[in-house]
């Protein structure tokens, strides 16, 4: 898959998005159509390939991670974050935000994409079984990228036909029929993929199941959940890596626990977007950078601190994306190894010298750091100015990152505990923003707690801590095994989630989880004051594109979201 990434996408024409023509100037001295080519083993190969691409719009971008990390319980917006709305639900998020638009131009592309080679590949020229293993592909391509629509806009638009021309009528789809569809691609694809590739990327067999137990948990069918989540977990060659810090291991990328994944690449020429529908000159078609880019946006501004520098080591940090002190407080780190896995806590000096410290009375003295000093150190809790005063190197505690009298409410965004799971330290030079990491779309992790959910849900709670027990004890420090377990007892949706927040932190789900749970609401409430104040039960749903709206015919039919202007 690393090696096929330019290939063509057919963009989506619906409700009046340009087409091709308007910014490609080509002569076709070949004579060959894009009709013609598609029934050739060649083109249908290449169709197949370029429904792939979307994934890296979404997977480690700092949108996509806006909208579906920040907004939540567990993280809130950084000082460098550029699209604020989504963070907090005010007055601005509407149908006028960029990066809302930009996702439903992308996941309608993918859709169109996704409906063509469903029509086409049975009329092309690959050898049938072959043509038999990329629908499957292309089918379970169009399940995930529906998903994403319907959980993101609710029941909009929905077609599994090409299209090729200008469409300006749009449909409101009941979420059920979506939901439907995605079920029948889904089990497809399950039916006629096989357990494993030769090829790194692609769609398997297990991977459709396991995201099929994603969606049976969505739609609350219980059992169905359980079944395919046990199947995954027994039926093939996954494991949980031994040691949670080792699933971020640069080294380790390619692992035993990964379900499926959206692959990046060190070729920085291969990690490159094609970005054909916004295209407005032919300059623009395949010049946006891609790359997995979260290494960026968890990290605060560490280089501002006395004793340190940007470095490869500690990243470039852009300080988009902050912890809620909810999030923090979740990990008990003297058994959880999730903590100091999840979070830097200490920053090395790498910038020797003599430095002006200012008191907690407001004096100055001079602190001198040689190479390898404790630079910075922060702290979930509260920690006496007598003690930040004592030390040389700037200590980061919990009332100087957050209101501790008033419900923890952010005081600075510049300065707080790091996310580090996604740190890239082998980057060619420090100011590099592309990186090479795969996202993990889904973990076999993942696959023991939506069972665990799911028999609790039925009432099977001895079965569900099994499960779930599982998944703690390798996040234990050594010899914390058995204080990591829980019993039956514990377990509520609450857990379930509070759980899933210390596995998944990051990792693009949280916000998907909040809503399928009903908890969105009531946990931005109570643990993210930033949002707390704005967030309505409408907020549930994201508005739709005002230049959409304004796109389409039959307007009265095809409305903005409620809530939304």
């Amino acid at each position: 898959m690393k090696k096929i990434f330019y290939s063509i996408l057919i963009p989506v024409l619906l409700l009046g998005t340009a087409s091709c023509e308007s910014f490609l100037d080509e002569e076709n001295k070949s004579g060959l159509t894009s009709e013609a080519y598609y029934k050739t083993a060649e083109g249908a190969e290449s169709l197949v390939n370029s429904l792939y691409t979307p994934m890296r719009f979404w997977y480690g971008k700092e949108n996509g991670i806006a909208l579906t990390e920040t907004g939540t319980d567990i993280f809130t917006r950084g000082n460098g974050m550029e699209n604020p709305p989504v963070a907090l639900y005010n007055s601005d998020l509407s149908g006028a935000n960029a990066p809302i638009n930009f996702y439903w131009t992308r996941f309608y592309s993918a859709v169109n994409a996704c409906n063509a080679a469903v029509k086409r590949i049975p009329e092309s020229a690959l050898a049938e079984n072959l043509k038999t293993t990329r629908l499957a592909e292309a089918r379970f391509l169009r399940a995930f990228y529906l998903w994403h629509i319907v959980e993101t806009w609710g029941g909009v638009h929905l077609t599994t036909e090409e299209s090729i021309g200008l469409v300006t009528t749009a449909n409101r789809t009941p979420v059920e029929a979506f939901y439907n569809q995605i079920f029948e691609d889904l089990q497809f694809a399950a039916d006629n993929l096989a357990p494993t590739s030769s090829q790194y990327g692609r769609v398997t067999k297990p991977a459709a199941e396991a995201f099929m137990a994603r969606m049976h948990l969505y739609r609350k069918n219980y059992p169905e959940a359980a079944r395919l989540a046990k199947k995954v977990i027994s039926d093939y060659s996954f494991s949980l890596v031994p040691n949670y810090a080792n699933l971020w291991s640069i080294s380790n990328v390619k692992n035993s626990e990964i379900v499926w994944h959206v692959n990046f690449t060190a070729d920085l020429i291969l990690n490159r977007e094609f970005d054909g529908p916004t295209a407005s000159t032919s300059d623009d078609i395949l010049l946006r950078d891609g790359g997995n880019n979260a290494h960026l946006f968890f990290l605060m501004t560490y280089d501002q601190v006395a004793g340190m520098q940007r470095d490869m080591r500690y990243g470039r940090p852009f300080a988009r994306f902050m912890p809620t002190a909810h999030l923090l407080d979740l990990f008990d780190e003297t058994k959880d190894a999730r903590f100091n896995a999840t979070f830097e806590t200490v920053w090395y000096a790498n910038k020797p010298g003599t430095y002006k410290k200012t008191l907690s009375n407001g004096s100055e003295v001079n602190v001198t750091f040689a190479a390898g000093d404790t630079a910075i150190f922060a702290s979930k809790n509260v920690i006496s100015n007598a003690r930040k005063d004592a030390k040389k190197y700037t200590i980061i505690d919990r009332s100087r990152t957050y209101n501790v009298n008033a419900g923890d409410a952010p005081v600075v965004r510049d300065r707080y505990m790091s996310l580090k799971k996604f740190l890239e330290p082998n980057r060619l030079t420090i100011s590099q923003q592309q990186g090479q990491r795969d996202a993990f779309v889904i973990r076999l992790a993942e696959l023991y707690l939506i069972a665990a959910e799911a028999e609790m849900m039925q009432g099977n709670t001895g079965e569900a801590v099994n499960y779930i027990n599982t998944v703690r004890r390798r996040a234990a420090l050594p010899g914390k095994q058995a204080e990591m377990e829980v019993t039956a007892d514990q377990l509520n949706i609450d857990f379930i989630l509070d759980e899933r927040a210390r596995e998944f932190a990051g990792e693009q789900q949280r916000w998907f989880d909040l809503k399928r749970t009903d908890k969105l609401i009531e946990r931005v409430k109570k643990f993210n004051p930033d949002a707390a104040p704005n967030i309505q039960p409408f907020h549930v749903l994201r508005p739709i594109p005002q230049a959409q709206l304004d796109a389409v015919s039959n307007p009265g039919e095809f409305e903005q979201n409620e809530g939304y202007n």
